[in-house]
């Protein structure tokens, strides 16, 4: 009998930490470390990917992602001999997505053309913005002809090329971000993951906004204006919005993010890496020590790098589709719900549809593009149901 998962497939997670500096918006599991003992975090990686293979035995993987931290700081050698061990204890396949994510600042030709002979076949650069005041602004090490660089070895090394933006920056206007959109448009792009700036808690930008600081942040009208002309722009371009914060050609969609929004299973590899396993007809949340010092340790003593693992009530599934899966344009497959039946004559169901936020039929449920910016409230909302 086929398992949940199944419909939406199995991806890896690599996570490797390091930064060559911290930027001040970031609340990723990041660190700046002057050197890296690449021998042990080979072992590790390694040691991680047996362990798991041991408890996944015979499955297809889908998808495998390097995140970070930045992951195109790693030596060609370290990729290489984890993709030959992945390759060696999983089936790949056949249109298996491999992305690693990539600053301009560590953009080398040689060392791409390393990763790509390695395996690698889709690359996520960190572009932020294309304004050179906004990058030193946003803590960035690179200019903008650095990106327009960086961008062109990895076209001419990738098949499969993705960048990031953000906007809603400081003193940003709605006129400044569309111009922006429309030069990162015209380079014809397959992907675009264009984010919104929020303050978070713990990060630089977080600490400075607490003391009054970070001044000229736009309003909420702003921003949503912002995002408006966000999804306008970049259906015009034929890169429309197949989730919250992610654009795409058809076809170009992320195979790997995919694999979280349908709720299918991913392992997760490297300090605070999550995941979502199967095992033996039973969904288990897994997570990974957080500092690499205790992750690397954890794995050395322990033989596994987990901090936890704890299995996921029905209830709890429930929901997390529903949260994951509303983020996509098509929204959830209605027979993955539980009680499906009886959330459609809910009457929060019955309030969002007529306001035209949600749009459901005998197959589906989704958020409309008026919902969209209100996902969170719709999400509220329907979890009360």
């Amino acid at each position: 009998m086929k398992e949940d998962w199944q419909n939406a497939g199995f991806g890896l997670y690599l996570h490797w930490p390091f930064c060559l500096a911290k930027c001040p918006y970031c609340d990723f599991n990041s660190h700046v470390s002057k050197t890296v003992d690449d021998d042990a975090w080979e072992h590790a990686f390694l040691s991680e990917i047996d362990r798991l293979g041991r408890e996944t035995p015979g499955r297809v993987l889908n998808s495998i992602f390097f995140g970070g931290g930045t992951p195109s700081l790693m030596p060609v050698r370290l990729v290489d001999r984890i993709l030959t061990r992945i390759r060696e204890t999983w089936h790949l396949s056949n249109d298996c997505e491999i992305t690693l994510e990539a600053n301009p600042t560590s953009i080398e030709a040689d060392k791409f053309r390393g990763f790509r002979d390695a395996g690698v076949n889709r690359v996520s650069v960190g572009i932020q913005a294309l304004n050179n005041d906004d990058l030193r602004r946003l803590g960035r090490m690179h200019s903008v002809s650095e990106a327009m660089a960086a961008l062109d070895i990895a076209r001419e090394t990738f098949s499969r090329v993705s960048f990031d933006l953000i906007y809603a920056r400081q003193d940003q206007t709605l006129s400044a971000w569309q111009s922006e959109l429309k030069q990162a448009l015209d380079l014809e792009p397959d992907h675009l993951s264009l984010y919104q700036l929020t303050i978070e808690d713990g990060t630089a930008f977080g600490d400075r906004f607490a003391k009054g600081g970070l001044r000229g942040l736009p309003s909420e009208d702003l921003s949503a204006d912002m995002y408006f002309a966000t999804q306008e722009i970049c259906d015009h371009k034929g890169l429309p919005a197949y989730e919250v914060s992610n654009h795409a050609r058809p076809g170009a969609e992320s195979r790997h993010n995919m694999i979280y929004w349908n709720y299918g299973d991913y392992a997760g590899i490297g300090p605070g890496a999550h995941g979502r396993l199967t095992l033996n007809g039973e969904k288990y949340a897994t997570e990974t020590h957080l500092m690499p010092k205790s992750w690397l340790s954890s794995v050395s003593q322990n033989q596994t790098g987990e901090s936890l693992r704890e299995k996921i009530s029905l209830q709890d599934q429930y929901v997390e589709r529903l949260l994951m899966g509303l983020r996509l344009s098509d929204g959830v497959e209605l027979r993955r719900l539980s009680s499906s039946s009886d959330l459609l004559v809910s009457p929060q169901v019955t309030e969002l549809r007529e306001n035209g936020l949600i749009f459901t039929d005998e197959n589906r449920i989704r958020v409309t593009p008026t919902g969209r910016p209100l996902l969170n409230a719709i999400l509220r909302k329907l979890l009360e149901a």
